[in-house]
């Protein structure tokens, strides 16, 4: 039996499969003044997400699972895999010729690759290596999300080119580590989404330009801290009760976000009495979902009038509350927000 009758057959109305490198190069090509550069960032990510996707599916079996011991900037407990992705993604950006500078969720401070100020290093990429590491433990879903920016070169200082709203943002994206491996990405051109084959080890296109349905009746949020959320978020959370919806929540963003991307609802992050300004960061990981969400149709909001892609960052860690998913859905949290002052 030959290679080629192992393959799946193709129906006369099958597309032609597209793997994720094939896409990059297809973008690429509509661009005549491209210099490859910003697709080798690209295919890094894919690199880094495959060897991920391999410690994860591994951590048992190489007791990698559990804390280090030792606590992050943001003051978590770092898991074992925490380190190893961020370890990963540091390592494989940095050799990319594009990259200027790379910035982790683990790292207090950025990795500034390059402080001239060539031309040939013109990307920003910032990452939170494996969202939801604590679900680890249980074989619950983890993920990682990236955010891709041009280097500001009016900026003195470099690390100041990060400092950019979302709304800058040339490129952003997840990767799912669960049942598969799924890899979810905008360019600023629609959401688009592949899953790896671990027969070839190659990411394959199964959806272009994603839409969120406008509504479902479904929220996501941590209801244990239900008690100190701000009014308005309470108020929702009785009105979507008595209406019907139902809750789920992964207690990963990924996971949570990769839900509501396919079949629509609204995922929340409020402050709490705890984390008065929210918990979950601008750059790392409100920024990137944001862009994947409005670029599939949806709504992404820090607050009342407040899109997420329009808020002026000034710290690289700086943290925001979350209102992002289907446009109906997102409506009506920003109603009861709105009445309740």
């Amino acid at each position: 039996m030959t290679a080629a009758a192992n393959l799946p057959s193709l129906s006369p109305q099958s597309t032609d499969i597209v793997t994720l490198q094939a896409h990059i190069l297809q973008q690429q090509s509509r661009h005549p003044e491209a210099t490859g550069q910003f697709s080798w960032i690209l295919s890094a990510l894919a690199i880094s997400a495959k060897m991920i996707s391999a410690h994860v599916r591994r951590a048992r079996l190489d007791d990698v699972l559990g804390a280090v011991g030792s606590q992050n900037v943001q003051g978590e407990q770092q898991q074992k895999l925490d380190v190893i992705a961020n370890e990963i993604l540091l390592r494989t950006l940095g050799g990319r010729e594009g990259v200027a500078i790379v910035a982790s969720e683990e790292n207090e401070e950025p990795v500034i690759l390059r402080e001239d100020d060539s031309a040939e290093r013109k990307y920003c990429v910032m990452f939170d290596p494996l969202d939801g590491s604590s679900n680890l433990d249980i074989c619950g879903s983890v993920g990682t999300i990236f955010s891709i920016l041009r280097k500001d070169r009016r900026k003195t200082e470099p690390k100041d080119s990060l400092l950019q709203p979302g709304a800058q943002q040339v490129a952003a994206g997840y990767v799912l580590y669960g049942s598969s491996t799924v890899f979810v990405l905008t360019i600023g051109l629609g959401v688009d989404m592949f899953v790896l084959d671990p027969a070839y080890g190659a990411f394959i296109r199964v959806a272009q330009g994603l839409k969120i349905p406008a509504t479902n009746k479904c929220y996501s949020v941590n209801e244990g801290n239900r008690l100190s959320f701000p009014a308005g978020y309470q108020q929702y959370l009785a009105w979507a009760q008595e209406q019907g919806y139902s809750s789920r929540y992964v207690g990963a963003m990924v996971g949570d976000v990769h839900r509501i991307l396919l079949q629509g609802g609204v995922f929340m992050y409020p402050p709490t009495s705890k984390a008065p300004k929210g918990k979950l960061r601008l750059m790392y990981e409100a920024n990137p979902m944001a862009m994947l969400v409005e670029q599939a149709g949806g709504k992404a909001y820090s607050g009342p009038g407040q899109r997420i892609l329009d808020v002026q960052p000034t710290d690289i860690h700086q943290r925001v509350p979350v209102v992002l998913g289907s446009t109906e859905e997102v409506a009506r949290v920003m109603e009861k927000l709105e009445s309740s002052g």
